[in-house]
C-alpha cells in the first residue's frame, strides 16, 4: 500500500474539487446512497401514480439517467454511471452475505445481457412505441431488473450480475472505450508492492495494476474502491479513444454491442424517426413492406412500420459488418476473426458520439423540462412546471447534428489506426479499408441522404401520421411518447 504519491497534472485525483468528487470515499458513499434512494423513490412512485400525470418516474429514468448518465458520460468520462449504479452499490453488500457460488459457464456470458437489451428492449420498443415509457411500465421494468440483480448477487461471487446479466453492462464496457479517462496505477510505486491492496479492494476481482500493461480496464466500473485502498491508483485524462489505437485482448461481445446497438438505435431511428417525418415516408422500403403485410394481416397494436424499420436496419447493418469484414480479410490475407474483432472496434463512435446529436436536441425538446418538472412533482416544490426550451421549429437546435458527422469521421480515424494492428501489406490495407468501413460509410450516407430528403421534399404535413394503421402510434412531439 502507498500512502502518498506525487500525481501527474493529468491525474483527476490530484485536481482541486474534481479530484475530491471522484476519490473521496465518504462523498462517494453519500452520493451512491442518494442515487439509490432516488431510484427506489421513483420506482415506488411509479406504482403509486401509474397514470401519465406522473412525470417524475419517467422523467428521472428517461430524461436524466439514460441520456446524461449513459450517453453523455460514456462518451466522455467512461463507465462512471456503473460506479454509482444502485444495483452495483447494493450488490457489493449482498455478495458479502451471499452463497458466493461460481457462476455457471452457461450464464457467464456477456452476450446474455446484450441480447436482453437488444431484443427485450429495442425490438419490443419499435413494435409497441412507448410501452416502456408509462410510469407503471417503467416501475415494473426496474423492479424486475432489481430483483434479478439481487438474486444473482446473492447466489454468485465476483459481481456476476454486472459482468454477464445486466442489460447495459456489455454496452457500457464497450462504448466506454471512446471516452478520455483511464484508471490505472503509477508503475514506479507498484514495482515493489507485496500487498496488492487495490486488487483486494476491488469487488469485481480485478487487478488495477495490470490495466496499463493490458491496455484494458476489463470489467472495471469506476466504483473507485481501489483508489481508496492505495494512493498509487490514478484516474487520468487521456486522448479520446486512446486505448482503441493500440492492441488489447478483444471481447467479441463488445464488437457485437457496437453492431447491434448501431442497428437498433442509430439506424432504426434514422429510418423510422427521422425519415419517418419526411413527406415521402410512404416511399421507403420499410413502409412499403409494412403496407404490403397490412393488406392481409392485422397487426393490432403493433407499429408495423417500426417493426420493419427495425428488421431492415438489423439485416443491413449485420450484412455490411460481416460481409465487409469478410471481404477485407480476404484482401489482406488475414483470418476473418482477426479482422472482425480487431477492426470492429472502429464502429464504436457511430452510436455513442452520434447519440450526442439526439441527446443535445432532445435536451431542449424534452429532457431539461421533463427532469425539472419531475423533481418539482416528486418533492412538491413551490414552482410552476417549465415548458420545453425549444421546439422542432427552432433551427438553432440543429447545431447538435454536427455530432453525427463527428461520429463517422472519428470512426474512420479509429479504423485507420486499427488497420495498423493487422499484419498485411500497406497496399492491401488501402484496398481493404472501404470494405472494412462499409458500415461507417452507410452511416455517413444515411446522414447525408436524410438531409437531402428534407431539403428536397420537406417534412410530413402536420396532422398526418404515417403510423395511423396501428392503434398504438408514436407521436414524437408529445410529452408522453418521447423517444429515448
Amino acid at each position: 500500500m502507498v500512502d502518498f504519491i506525487k500525481r501527474d497534472k493529468s491525474d483527476i485525483y490530484g485536481m482541486p474539487i474534481i479530484g475530491f468528487l471522484f476519490k473521496n470515499k465518504k462523498f462517494l458513499f453519500v452520493l451512491k446512497i442518494a442515487i439509490l434512494l432516488l431510484f427506489l423513490y421513483a420506482t415506488i412512485f411509479g406504482f403509486l401514480n401509474p397514470t401519465n400525470d406522473n412525470v417524475f418516474t419517467t422523467g428521472l429514468f428517461w430524461g436524466l439517467f439514460w441520456p446524461f448518465f449513459m450517453v453523455l458520460s460514456l462518451s466522455t468520462l467512461g463507465r462512471i454511471f456503473c460506479g454509482i449504479c444502485p444495483h452495483g452499490f447494493i450488490g457489493k453488500y449482498i455478495t458479502k452475505i451471499g452463497l458466493k457460488k461460481k457462476i455457471p459457464k452457461s450464464l457467464s456470458n456477456p452476450f446474455i445481457g446484450l441480447l436482453l437489451v437488444f431484443i427485450g428492449w429495442w425490438f419490443i420498443y419499435y413494435m409497441f412505441p412507448g410501452i416502456y415509457k408509462t410510469p407503471m411500465a417503467t416501475a415494473i421494468v426496474f423492479t424486475v431488473l432489481t430483483l434479478l440483480a439481487i438474486v444473482f448477487y446473492f447466489l454468485y461471487d465476483g459481481m456476476a450480475y454486472c459482468k454477464s446479466i445486466c442489460p447495459i453492462s456489455a454496452l457500457t464496457r464497450a462504448f466506454s472505450k471512446v471516452g478520455f479517462t483511464w484508471l490505472g496505477t503509477y508503475n514506479n510505486a507498484c514495482t515493489d508492492c507485496k500487498t496488492f491492496d487495490c486488487a483486494t479492494a476491488c469487488p469485481y476481482e480485478l487487478k488495477p495494476f495490470t490495466f496499463d500493461k493490458k491496455n484494458s480496464m476489463g470489467d472495471c466500473t469506476l466504483c473507485m474502491d481501489c483508489s481508496d485502498a492505495c494512493e498509487a491508483v490514478s484516474f487520468k485524462v487521456k486522448k479520446p479513444s486512446f486505448s482503441l489505437f493500440n492492441k488489447f485482448k478483444a471481447q467479441k461481445s463488445e464488437v457485437w454491442a457496437f453492431i447491434l446497438i448501431t442497428a437498433a438505435i442509430s439506424i432504426t431511428m434514422g429510418f423510422h424517426h427521422s425519415l419517418g417525418r419526411s413527406a415521402i415516408v410512404e416511399e421507403f422500403i420499410w413502409t412499403r413492406t409494412a403496407r404490403f403485410f397490412e393488406s392481409f394481416i392485422s397487426f393490432g397494436p403493433i407499429d408495423s412500420i417500426g417493426l420493419f424499420a427495425f428488421l431492415y436496419s438489423v439485416v443491413i447493418v449485420v450484412f455490411l459488418s460481416v460481409v465487409g469484414m469478410f471481404i477485407a480479410s480476404k484482401i489482406m490475407n488475414a483470418t476473418y476473426e482477426k479482422t472482425m474483432y480487431t477492426l470492429g472496434f472502429a464502429f464504436a463512435p457511430l452510436f455513442i458520439i452520434g447519440g450526442l446529436s439526439h441527446m443535445g436536441e432532445f435536451f431542449f425538446y424534452h429532457y431539461a423540462s421533463d427532469t425539472v418538472n419531475a423533481f418539482i412533482q416528486a418533492f412538491s416544490l413551490d414552482m410552476a412546471y417549465i415548458e420545453p426550451l425549444a421546439t422542432r421549429r427552432d433551427s438553432w437546435v440543429y447545431v447538435f447534428r454536427a455530432f453525427n458527422h463527428i461520429a463517422y469521421i472519428w470512426a474512420f480515424i479509429i479504423m485507420i489506426k486499427r488497420l495498423k494492428l493487422i499484419d498485411s501489406k500497406p497496399i492491401l490495407k488501402i484496398f481493404a479499408f472501404p470494405f472494412a468501413s462499409a458500415l461507417i460509410l452507410f452511416y455517413m450516407g444515411l446522414n447525408f441522404y436524410t438531409g437531402y430528403v428534407f431539403k428536397t421534399y420537406g417534412a410530413m404535413k402536420r396532422g398526418h401520421n404515417h403510423a395511423n394503421h396501428s392503434s398504438l402510434n408514436i407521436v414524437i412531439d408529445t410529452n408522453n411518447q418521447r423517444i429515448g
